[in-house]
């Protein structure tokens, strides 16, 4: 449901702005974005714990330092798309009229975010 409001927000905002895009299937679409993102992207199962492949404690005790690739891009595209739709709901809230250029960015951070979060669930889920 999160993921579904922060894709209606970033829709309606956009809509407002972009006259081809005022249609109800760019809201559905945007909303189901946004929730199928959110769902792959929140919930990515971690890496198995296998301490003969280098995922688990090293030698000396301490922990390998490895960034995992799934976790890293669900964290950035969260980040993404959570800011862009807190500035959807900022700029309707305020009844701001930005330029195009900053409806543009926000449309373009929120699509990339959802992308990150769905590709990250997805590498998680095949790994496996």
């Amino acid at each position: 449901m999160a993921g579904a409001a922060s894709g209606l927000f970033v829709a309606a905002l956009v809509g407002t702005s972009y006259a081809a895009l005022t249609t109800q299937a760019f809201l559905l679409l945007m909303m189901l974005g946004g929730a199928v993102g959110f769902y792959l992207g929140i919930d990515t199962p971690p890496l198995p714990f296998d301490p003969s492949n280098g995922n688990g404690p090293a030698k000396h005790g301490g922990w390998n330092s490895k960034i995992d690739a799934p976790e890293l891009l669900s964290a950035v595209g969260t980040f993404f798309a959570a800011l862009s739709a807190f500035a959807s709901v900022g700029v309707i809230v305020l009844r701001q009229e930005p330029h195009m250029t900053w409806i543009g960015m926000i449309m373009a951070g929120w699509v990339v975010g959802v992308a990150m979060q769905i590709i990250a669930g997805t590498i998680a889920r095949v790994r496996r």
